[in-house]
């Protein structure tokens, strides 16, 4: 096996290396069974949780027992296509993800300001 080999060679990962993968462009009728069966192939799956309400269709996050086995996965399943969508995997970063969530924070806060204060950024001419 390729992945006992590179556990026991001095690989150094690079930093974004995660056990947590974040999948987007999933069909929306997708089981965790279907799910399972895809990431199941390169490793031990911790958890998988796919995304339901209407923000998150669509998306899923998917935790390997290893490391390796995850990096395994976002080598080979980038790009698979399954049901005519083609995946995109990625590595699980906290902070992008929390920058998104912020900046979606804000921009509604301005939002309910300018509506309790009548202001309007269109320009009426």
């Amino acid at each position: 096996m390729t992945t006992i080999s590179l556990r026991k060679g001095n690989t150094r990962l690079p930093p974004e290396v995660n056990r947590v993968l974040y999948v987007r462009n999933l069909p929306f009728n997708i089981t965790s069974e279907e799910m399972y069966d895809i990431f199941g192939k390169y490793g031990a799956i911790r958890q998988i949780r796919i995304g339901t309400n209407k923000d998150t269709r669509g998306t899923a996050f998917v935790v390997y027992e290893d490391i390796y086995d995850a990096k395994t996965a976002v080598d080979h399943l980038s790009g698979f296509n399954v049901a005519n969508r083609y995946l995109i995997v990625l590595y699980y970063q906290q902070a992008k993800m929390s920058k998104k969530f912020d900046q979606k924070k804000k921009e509604d806060e301005i939002a309910k300001m300018q509506e309790k204060y009548g202001v309007s950024t269109k320009d009426s001419k």
